[in-house]
């Protein structure tokens, strides 16, 4: 807050508004107005030349500010936070700030960063450990009350590991077995977060290395439901054994995060609608982080998990908030894809998100065909309306 206000008073030249605006707020002002309005306002009936002002200046918003695009990339700060030089707002400043920067660097590098790597391989050495014997007994209450312990004390240990720090709401709505879990996602550590406070059954694609190493083990103590790379495209094979899952009622609540990719703690993307086929109660979680101690979001397509795991583990902390909300049913009449709307608006309200309509595969695609079909055939229904009316 101290360099923001240096900036501000030092600046000779008035800093244009796009510097002092949260970027979740946008650059520019988009008009949401429907197409079919829009339009309307220019004629009545028929085609004419100037519908192609729509398209254009959509298509030059787009360009300035891509509203999807911006999602897969680190949450701009409105004040720096000291982990980094590159922010445009706080370059060079004063050696005074100069100073407490380096400071910070030597803390966490030189103190923080050994302290937490040591947390985290006792963490992950327990899990290990302690799966596979609890995996050895045979099933009763006794081996689940074991493994809750075993999944329960690991991930708070890997939780100190981070430094986080973590503010559950309204826990008298914490999933329950049987039910589906579902959260909004921002980092890999999500998972964490949420088993510090409960134990979930996950569901994920089978690793190799040291992560194929954990999940093999995790099995073991615990009825995670894993797939191999050819499995998991088989959405049918998916959605029976989940649903075979949920059926049996002693069994832990399913964790999933339907976005299929990670987002960067501003918004909350298209739900696949897999995870709602499946019926059962779902238990919508909301998960909020504060970018001011550290950013959580992965950016999969610019760091692999070796250089994500290093900058959250030499920042200055991980703290959010967690909201557990009230559970959720498909109402009568409700297809899959509404119920998967229905509760990504709920997480967006709750967790004061911005909420899009994309597929968060487009962070490694390119839109589909399907997309720019549905647009024109849009138009083409309303020129028809509007022919037809003429």
């Amino acid at each position: 807050q101290w360099a923001t206000i240096r900036i501000e008073k030092g600046v000779k030249k008035p800093q244009p508004q796009m510097l002092k605006t949260p970027a979740a707020n946008g650059i520019i002002e988009r008009d949401e107005t429907p197409m079919e309005k829009e339009i309307a306002r220019l004629h009545r009936v028929d085609f004419e030349f100037s519908d192609i002002f729509y398209f254009c200046r959509k298509g030059f918003e787009a360009i300035v500010e891509d509203e999807v695009t911006q999602r897969f990339s680190s949450e701009e700060l409105v004040s720096w936070n000291l982990l980094t030089r590159t922010n445009v707002n706080f370059h060079y400043i004063s050696l005074r700030l100069t100073i407490v920067w380096v400071i910070g660097v030597v803390v966490r590098y030189c103190f923080l960063l050994p302290l937490r790597f040591t947390l985290a391989a006792i963490g992950i050495t327990s899990m290990i450990v302690g799966t596979t014997m609890v995996g050895q007994l045979p099933n009763s209450s006794v081996k689940n009350y074991l493994s809750e312990v075993v999944h329960l004390t690991c991930s708070r240990i890997l939780v100190r590991a981070l430094s986080g720090t973590i503010h559950y709401h309204n826990k008298e709505n914490k999933p329950q077995k049987g039910g589906i879990c579902v959260a909004n996602h921002t980092s890999p550590i999500d998972a964490i977060i949420l088993t510090n406070d409960g134990c979930y059954a996950m569901v994920g694609q089978v690793h190799g290395g040291l992560m194929g190493v954990i999940q093999r083990a995790a099995v073991k103590a615990c009825p995670h439901v894993w797939f191999e790379r050819s499995e998991i495209k088989d959405r049918h094979l998916v959605t029976k054994r989940l649903r075979e899952h949920v059926v049996d009622k002693s069994k832990l609540p399913i964790l999933i995060f339907p976005e299929g990719t990670c987002i960067n703690n501003t918004s909350v993307m298209m739900f696949k609608k897999g995870s709602f086929e499946i019926g059962g109660t779902i238990y919508p979680v909301a998960i909020k982080y504060d970018p001011q101690f550290g950013d959580a979001f992965w950016n999969s397509s610019k760091y692999n998990i070796v250089s994500y795991l290093l900058r959250i583990m030499t920042s200055w902390a991980i703290v959010c908030n967690v909201w557990y909300m009230p559970p959720m049913v498909r109402k009568e009449g409700e297809d899959a894809v509404q119920f998967a709307n229905r509760v990504r608006s709920a997480i967006a309200r709750q967790g004061g998100l911005t909420e899009l309509p994309w597929d968060g595969g487009l962070k490694r695609a390119k839109v589909k065909d399907t997309f720019k079909e549905e647009q024109q055939k849009n138009y083409s229904k309303m020129l028809v309306r509007n022919g037809s009316i003429g």
